[in-house]
């Protein structure tokens, strides 16, 4: 049975899609077959593997019409990587949800036998605390949190925590925080390393030991359509995502 992460932050520019884009890739070169879901209207995570905007059938399918992510999941590029892609069109779902009953369970709903097919789900969300995060909070078992090494690093973390807790109580006992990744990382700079001390000693159990580094083949990947590990495989963040993999899969 696969398990569900949610990748998020409601911080926005934090390096989150780049995180599930290339985590996802990465787990899928490993030899593990996997599913990235795109719930971000901006839908990055699905221009980033090539797809366009108006690709059909989508995840605004999944939630509003009942159709099952197994059955919108298509193939990308990368070999055992599945994706199931975005629409701006879900930005009418952070006003539609809210007036239905039992909406917060739509995308738990629509998981139906996909875990079944993937050992690894991945869902990319939106830089929000809104309905369609709090859905994908709902259907997963797992959080992992992308903290960019930046001055404002724990702003809002705190929130978020308290919303995931919440969530653990409510509505997903199953839900826990897998763990947070620093991403962007100058190791060069004195903030960088304060930054990272800082939240390794607020959050000591739960920051991953690999951090991905401020690198400019990742920035470059999806303008391509590819993950890094097809624009340069070699490259320091390629390597650093392979790590953030593996430890993914470590921590279970």
């Amino acid at each position: 049975m696969g398990t569900i992460y949610a990748v998020t932050n409601q911080k926005g520019g934090v390096g989150k899609t780049t995180t599930a884009v290339n985590l996802a890739a990465s787990a899928a070169d490993a030899g593990c077959p996997t599913l990235l879901v795109d719930l971000d209207p901006q839908c990055n995570a699905t221009t980033a593997l090539g797809f366009p905007r108006d690709t059909s059938p989508n995840v605004y399918d999944c939630i509003s019409d009942g159709l099952k992510l197994k059955a919108a999941a298509q193939p990308t590029s990368v070999e055992r990587l599945d994706m199931v892609v975005s629409t701006p069109d879900l930005a009418g779902a952070n006003m539609e949800l809210p007036r239905e009953s039992d909406s917060e369970n739509r995308l738990r709903d629509a998981v139906g036998k996909v875990r079944e097919k993937y050992d690894l789900i991945l869902l990319d969300c939106p830089p929000a605390l809104g309905p369609l995060t709090v859905n994908a909070l709902v259907a997963a078992d797992r959080v992992i949190v992308p903290v960019q090494t930046e001055y404002f690093a724990l702003e809002g973390l705190a929130q978020l925590l308290d919303t995931i807790d919440l969530i653990q109580r409510e509505m997903n006992p199953r839900l826990a925080v897998a763990g947070m990744i620093l991403t962007m990382h100058d190791g060069r700079t004195r903030l960088a390393q304060d930054v990272e001390q800082e939240v390794r000693a607020h959050f000591p159990q739960l920051v991953f030991e690999t951090v991905i580094p401020r690198n400019i083949r990742v920035s470059e990947a999806p303008s391509y359509g590819v993950p890094v590990s097809r624009h340069d495989p070699d490259c320091a963040g390629a390597i650093a995502y392979a790590e953030l993999a593996k430890e993914v899969a470590a921590r279970g």
